[in-house]
């Protein structure tokens, strides 16, 4: 809502603040500033003037006029013009050398055509009042000469436009803001809504309202005898452009500066081509309607319309028919305004990709008692500015609705905010947004948080607990124009967000004995703790992936990961599907890294998957909105929910370990992938089982089955994979050569309770050393256990040091030179000990794999 200040002091007396201060008090009341512009400020020396005398020049491709103007000095000037839509004795703004318009544009004496130019004459686009002008600014014959034409008109503004949430509805007009202005200033309030229609008797146009749940309060107006060539005056016209709109006709000017003023959409009919009773109904099945922009729209059954004997003639709330639209010959207007269900109105915009000016207010909610005053005010203008004749008789169409009171404490704002609020305040801060306040409760409130029959609204056990507590009751009718308030809360952030937010004290809430992070937030931040500490960098990934990442990732048909749970509404269209790994995010991010020059990148995420069963529906049910879901239903939800777990990626690309004058660095590798799983298994204080496997994205001849041991079975179960990506999928996504990645899924790791510090022993340790010859297929892991478990419990640490493959070990075979560290928690070793443990290691390991002891 962009709010013109000038406008703003019409309806308040603000003190001499700028629009900073005036912007500052308005966002502490709530509405959130989004911009501050200046308007005319730096205009200058433009003053009014009157042609004398107006010479053609001949020879030139254009009309090109020599102009000899008055403007309040010793002598006239002479000024070179272009335009032809003014002649002698005209009124014009005249820009004197030295002048400076809008954009900074400075004006000079120069010689043109020929001719001194000692000025320029203006038009409506060069003094900034509008994008584009066909002449010359054509000034009242009564307007002083010499005056300063930024002061006449008005020129200096300043503009705040404010974000408007959707509760505040009321604040997208003049009136509304203009309101807030006044509570924040604390200055007096002129209403432009506040006016009593005189009672004319007869009605306007015959009209009735077929469904009252689409509409419950129905207006209309004539006038006779309108100039459709009257304009818009100038004042309306900058104000609607300072305002965001475009000045279009006088008609529909009026109509939209009134919605800006008041905050009530209306629309305007041509009475000639209206045929027969005005119904406002829902559409039928069938039915189309022509709109304003030329668009044949198919109607939808629950959209609400305006219709006569022809059928449809607008479409409620968002926009008007084209065959009834106010043309160029129409002199006879219908005044429409109106009163529409809120999300009847938004679930008919959003239908047709149709947002309008007043769509937008209508669902957040318009004032019920507005279309009476704001069509009356039209006609006044119409009237006034166009020439026309007030018809008699109004049409008004009306359900009835009882007015919404609710019952409160009055101390509930001041426990709410957790700062004491006296009844005098709370009651003085209600009647400031607009309520009446009576003393206490009104017969037939009912327990729980509802509607009762009397359209009396309480809090939950409310009469139960004021038994208690002793609190005062008062009694709030929110006025007409804050349909959001409905509930005790509403009115406690009223008094609360008025008193002042930053009155608010900070206390934090006292935590519970016993309570805090559970296991499962432990090990997710000791994971990325770990991950952050050995080089990897956090990001955060949108959970929607497409056909083209699954395709990408080389996943065959039927891999479970591409059974996938599809958005309703998607955001885009290429990426539909939540994502079933966290890897295509991940990978869009290295490249748009390696994109950029950036090609070192070592990246990991941890967030939520979302697999869904195989036997889960493919739609959820919709729920009511009038009951709680019963079991059953709470079922078929829950059976088609996604299972969700949480897991851990990473991606390796470029040097790992970086190069600089101590040398060269280290290309990531698969490696350095299992050991960022290694090192998210010691995090989570659980032995990783490492082994080759074969899965989709990874390389087959260089991927890893990351496992973990069941607490209870003791059975390996499969928690990740990771390794070097595939080179097709490198191809699909334009990776950097040799990318590697591992993903491995949190929730399937075992939580072993807090951490226990282990015991250090203070005895010495023990080192052997042992070099193996195997079969050069034989996987180190295998090696390493087999080793582990021959040791027993003297062993506390095993460390393969050295690879080698030659002639010495034969064709064939590789040989592993491991070293094992050997300690006693209550003794010193002895070297007997030792090696009976390295000789027991060896030979288990020669039993699984046909280790032979290099050199023996």
């Amino acid at each position: 809502m962009k709010v013109p200040l000038s406008w703003l002091r019409e309806y308040v007396d603000l003190p001499a603040v700028t629009a900073h201060e005036v912007a500052d008090k308005l966002t502490a009341a709530g509405l959130k500033l989004e911009s501050i512009t200046a308007h005319g400020h730096e205009i200058k020396n433009v003053v009014v003037g009157r042609v004398l005398a107006i010479e053609e020049l001949a020879g030139f491709k254009k009309p090109i006029r020599h102009c000899r103007v008055e403007v309040g000095e010793a002598a006239p000037r002479e000024i070179v013009c272009g335009a032809v839509n003014f002649a002698e004795g005209a009124v014009v703004p005249v820009a004197l050398p030295g002048a400076v318009l809008p954009g900074g544009f400075e004006i000079a004496s120069r010689k043109t055509y020929g001719r001194l130019s000692d000025g320029m004459i203006c038009s409506e686009a060069e003094l900034g009042i509008a994008e584009s002008s066909p002449g010359i600014l054509l000034l009242p014959q009564d307007t002083p000469i010499g005056a300063d034409v930024v002061e006449l008109l008005g020129l200096r503004d300043d503009v705040l436009e404010l974000e408007i949430t959707p509760d505040r509805g009321y604040a997208l007009s003049i009136r509304g803001v203009a309101r807030e202005a006044a509570t924040a200033f604390g200055v007096p309030f002129r209403d432009p809504g506040a006016v009593e229609p005189p009672a004319v008797p007869g009605e306007s146009w015959p009209a009735s309202i077929a469904d009252p749940t689409a509409c419950d309060r129905f207006v209309l107006r004539s006038v006779s005898g309108f100039d459709p060539a009257a304009e818009s005056p100038l004042w309306m016209r900058l104000r609607l452009m300072r305002a965001g709109m475009r000045p279009v006709s006088l008609a529909v000017d009026v109509t939209n500066y009134i919605m800006l003023e008041l905050g009530q959409p209306l629309h305007a009919f041509d009475r000639s081509r209206l045929s027969g009773g005005i119904v406002v109904r829902r559409a039928q099945a069938g039915e189309t309607l022509e709109t304003l922009d030329h668009v044949v729209r198919k109607l939808h059954e629950d959209d609400i319309l305006i219709t006569d004997d022809s059928g449809p003639i607008s479409m409620a709330g968002t926009m008007g028919g084209l065959h009834t639209e106010i043309s160029g010959t129409s002199s006879d207007i219908v005044i429409e305004a109106a009163h529409f269900s809120a999300t009847g109105i938004a679930r008919e915009s959003r239908r047709h990709n149709l947002v309008s000016e007043a769509s937008k207010r209508f669902e957040r909610g318009v004032d019920r008692e507005l279309p009476l005053i704001a069509s009356w005010r039209a006609v006044q203008l119409l009237v006034e500015l166009g020439g026309a004749t007030a018809e008699p008789g109004v049409t008004h169409a009306q359900v009835e609705a009882a007015p919404l009171t609710i019952t409160i404490p009055s101390g509930h704002p001041g426990r709410v905010a957790g700062l004491p609020y006296t009844r005098e305040t709370v009651i003085r801060r209600l009647e400031q947004v607009g309520c009446t306040v009576s003393d206490g409760a009104v017969a037939g409130v009912r327990g729980g948080q509802g509607v009762a029959a009397t359209g009396v609204v309480s809090s939950g056990d409310l009469a139960d607990k004021l038994a208690v507590q002793g609190d005062d009751l008062i009694t709030v009718t929110p006025p007409t124009w804050r349909p959001d308030m409905t509930d005790p809360n509403d009115l406690a952030e009223e008094v609360i967000r008025l008193e002042g937010y930053e009155h608010l004290p900070s206390v934090l809430p006292a935590a519970p004995a016993g309570a805090g992070l559970t296991e499962a937030q432990r090990l997710r931040r000791r994971a990325g703790r770990a991950l952050a500490a050995s080089g990897y960098v956090e990001v955060l990934s949108y959970p929607f992936i497409g056909e083209r990442d699954l395709d990408g990732l080389q996943l065959p048909e039927g891999d479970a990961r591409r059974r996938v749970s599809r958005l309703v509404n998607p955001l885009s269209e290429d990426e539909p599907f939540m994502r079933t790994t966290l890897l295509p995010g991940l990978l869009k991010t290295l490249v748009r890294n390696a994109g950029r020059g950036f090609g070192d990148v070592a990246l990991f995420e941890i967030g939520l998957v979302y697999r869904p069963e195989a036997d889960a529906p493919a739609t959820a049910p919709v729920l009511a909105v009038d009951r709680r879901p019963i079991p059953e239903e709470l079922a078929e939800i829950e059976k088609a929910l996604p299972r969700q777990p949480l897991r851990v990626a990473v991606v390796l690309a470029g040097e790992f370990e970086r190069s600089g004058w101590w040398g060269q660095g280290r290309q990531a590798s698969w490696a350095d992938a299992v050991e960022a799983a290694r090192t998210l298994a010691r995090a989570a204080g659980v032995e990783l089982g490492v082994s080759a496997d074969q899965h989709e994205p990874w390389h087959p001849g260089r991927c890893a089955l990351l496992t973990v041991a069941d607490p209870v079975t003791g059975e390996s179960v499969t928690v990740g994979h990771a390794g070097e990506l595939h080179p097709r999928v490198v191809e699909a996504y334009g990776l950097p050569p040799r990318t590697a990645a591992m993903e491995l899924e949190l929730s399937a790791i075992p939580l072993s309770g807090p951490v226990q510090t282990p015991v250090v022993s203070a005895y010495p340790v023990a080192t052997q050393d042992v070099a193996l010859i195997v079969p050069a297929d034989t996987p180190v892991a295998t090696v390493e256990a087999a080793l582990h478990e021959g040791a027993g419990d003297l062993l506390e640490a095993i460390r393969l040091f050295d690879v080698y493959t030659g002639e010495q070990v034969g064709e064939g075979n590789k040989s592993l030179a491991y070293s094992l560290r050997f300690r006693a928690g209550d003794r010193t070793l002895t070297v007997e000990e030792t090696t009976a443990a390295r000789d027991a290691a060896v030979a288990l390991a020669a039993e699984r794999t046909g280790a032979q002891l290099r050199g023996a």
